[in-house]
């Protein structure tokens, strides 16, 4: 196997967070890494981003962006730098953002 590169680790971290944090999706977020699952992940991933654009109809949400754009990092190295900066600013500005309102 060979080694991971830096943002390869550190999107696998993220997945493992995300495994943790929300224990619901413990099983798609496995699905979703396994090899067999990549002829899936990158149509699933599109459709995700398409239906982020598309977020002013109901049903359809601004969330399906990054998450479709998180999911096409699996498999796209040119993506796995950006979407962690953004994920990891996302990941801060809600901390902060939960910290201001916890001191209220």
């Amino acid at each position: 196997m060979p080694v991971a590169s830096g943002s390869q680790r550190e999107l696998d971290e993220l997945l493992d967070r995300l495994r943790q944090d929300f224990p619901v999706a413990r099983g798609f977020i496995d699905w979703v890494r396994g090899r067999a699952s990549r002829f899936v992940r990158i149509p699933l991933g599109l459709l995700l981003i398409v239906g982020g654009v598309l977020s002013f109809l109901p049903v359809l949400g601004i969330w399906m962006l990054p998450l479709g754009l998180l999911i096409l990092a699996i498999d796209i190295p040119v993506l796995r730098g950006p979407v962690m900066r953004a994920v990891l600013w996302i990941e801060k500005a809600w901390h902060a953002w939960r910290d201001r309102r916890k001191r209220r």
